[in-house]
């Protein structure tokens, strides 16, 4: 199978060059700098499937920094898939929102250094957010599950380029503060804002 991979980060990332070098694989590497790397992965998912295409892949991986939980640019073709630690705390899944609700997989890592009693928790806690998502505990160290997650994507639906569009809702809108302003306090921002005293999770709109 002939994969392409690309990575998006903010400011640093290798994981390009370790693929390339160590198998081989056909890799690009995007930084998204001061846009939100889902963002930027959004922007940049039509050229990066022509660049596959172009290269004859079979297989796109994309890799994101994945900073903003609330709008992870899953789409409504091919595999979203989530890599969660067991090591991480067992509320982690419920501090990550889109990253987990939207996800069609649940790659849980590092099984071996948790108890059995937390790693059930946790798959209680993934379940709570998603109770459709395919789960797959692995230890990379001995490939616990690894064939079933190979499977699944090389048995997963080629994807149509001309159909493709987000599987979740983006947040409500670009900020102030996303386009540059630097005051502090609602009484300078404009659009969505939000209060400390305020009703929670609703959000307020104040007048361009």
């Amino acid at each position: 199978m002939r994969i392409a991979f690309l990575k998006i980060d903010v400011v640093k990332a290798f994981e390009d060059l370790e693929l390339n070098k160590e198998f081989g694989i056909l890799t690009r590497k995007v930084y998204s700098g001061d846009l939100c790397p889902d963002h930027a992965e959004v922007m940049i998912l039509g050229d990066t499937v022509d660049w596959a295409e172009n290269n004859a892949a079979d297989l796109l991986i994309v890799e994101s920094a994945g900073l903003c939980l609330r709008c992870s640019p899953y789409l409504n073709q091919g595999l979203g898939i989530i890599v969660l630690s067991s090591i991480s705390g067992i509320h982690t899944p419920e501090k990550m929102g889109a990253m987990v609700s939207l996800a069609d997989v649940a790659v849980i890592t590092k099984i071996d250094l948790v108890s059995q009693a937390e790693r059930e928790v946790l798959i209680q806690k993934i379940k709570e957010v998603h109770p459709n998502i395919a789960l797959m505990e692995t230890n990379a160290l001995q490939g616990n599950s690894l064939n079933r997650l190979y499977d699944l994507i090389k048995n997963s639906a080629a994807i149509d380029k001309s159909n493709l569009f987000l599987k979740g809702n983006p947040p409500l809108g670009t900020c102030t503060i996303c386009v540059g302003k630097k005051e502090i306090g609602w009484q300078h921002h404009f659009g969505v804002i939000q209060k400390l005293d305020g009703p929670i999770a609703e959000y307020l709109y104040r007048g361009e």
